[in-house]
């Protein structure tokens, strides 16, 4: 998919999660609930073919393939 198909929404929640590295905390920031942000991160990572956080119950980190190119 080219970039300029990925909607700006996605992209404004992808960096929300990987500025504070929650998706709760983007959540917050984002006056949306933790699961429409995991279902948006989802969303983008389907639209790019590839994982774009390592997941674990308190923190949401980069990839080692994304954390260079930020």
């Amino acid at each position: 998919m080219a970039a300029s198909n990925i909607n700006l929404k996605l992209l404004q929640t992808f960096l929300l999660a990987a500025e504070h590295g929650s998706f709760r905390r983007a959540a917050e920031e984002s006056n949306r609930s933790p699961s429409a942000v995991s279902m948006q991160i989802r969303d983008l990572e389907a639209q790019v073919g590839m994982s774009l956080f390592i997941r674990t119950p308190q923190r949401a980190n980069l990839t080692s393939e994304r954390a260079g190119a930020l």
